[in-house]
């Protein structure tokens, strides 16, 4: 590994690397104590991501990634698609987890301006800017509408909302990205997500999680929706059995090449 965390993936293995390039498509996910959500999830759709650009087959890189997981820790990986040259190549940058947040508050950015928004990290500096924008207005994260007004995610999370006993979000399609945390609800739950199209007046009265990889599921506690004592202990349950659905990636470590997300 080197110092900076990032290793190039060849046909033959790692090699150390650097930054250089220009990063087209990513992914990343919470490792702690060696477990993941949804690895498989993750790993299927950064590999369809790739296909689109016609990059490097995924498959064995994605394998040797899950075996170079640490096993202890907190940690936040990332695997990247980078273009350097005429060329694109496969990266894993190996990061500490930053502390979990148990709430988030939404700065209204207004309409969507995202070039592929089903391809996580093509437009990774775009969102970057409007993450540092919703910070310097107070707010954690930028709230992504549609061109009519109705929500669609965060700069860095599915957005979903309950209607009684109903899990709500918007409806998947070109327009959002396919969110790995969002579908782990769906199966806790027992039914799919409903969709629903609304804009944020229509939201006021009803609780709001911001859901992600590296935090699960927060709260929206400003700028969308209610934030009230009942509704913090409502995700914290939720989060508990999310956090059950963590394991081993291919359980490689114990002998067992299957996927055990």
């Amino acid at each position: 590994m080197s110092d900076n965390g990032i290793r190039r993936w060849w046909d033959d293995g790692w090699s150390q690397s650097d930054a250089i390039g220009t990063v087209r498509i990513v992914d990343s996910w919470l490792v702690d104590e060696g477990r993941v959500r949804g690895f498989s999830r993750h790993a299927e759709r950064f590999a369809k991501a790739c296909s689109r650009f016609a990059g490097p087959g995924t498959d064995r890189f994605l394998r040797a990634v899950a075996e170079s997981l640490p096993a202890r820790g907190r940690w936040f990986p990332r695997v990247e698609l980078v273009e350097t040259g005429s060329r694109t190549r496969l990266r894993l940058w190996l990061r500490p987890a930053p502390p979990p947040t148990t709430t988030v508050r939404l700065w209204d950015s207004g309409p969507d301006r995202r070039s592929l928004p089903m391809v996580k990290g093509f437009d990774l500096d775009h969102l970057a800017a409007l993450r540092a924008a919703a910070i310097a207005a107070g707010a954690d994260e930028a709230l992504l509408l549609s061109a009519e007004g109705h929500v669609l995610e965060g700069s860095a999370t599915s957005i979903l909302w309950w209607r009684g006993d109903t899990l709500c979000g918007p409806p998947p399609g070109a327009g959002l990205l396919p969110g790995i945390t969002r579908a782990l609800l769906g199966e806790l739950t027992g039914r799919p997500v409903l969709s629903e199209s609304a804009n944020p007046a229509e939201l006021a009265g009803v609780p709001v999680w911001a859901v992600n990889a590296l935090h699960g599921i927060r709260p929206v506690a400003g700028g969308l929706g209610r934030f009230r004592d009942e509704d913090a202990e409502l995700a914290a349950q939720w989060q508990s059995r999310l956090e059950a659905l963590a394991s081993v990636p291919y359980r490689s470590r114990e002998g067992d090449s299957s996927d055990a997300s």
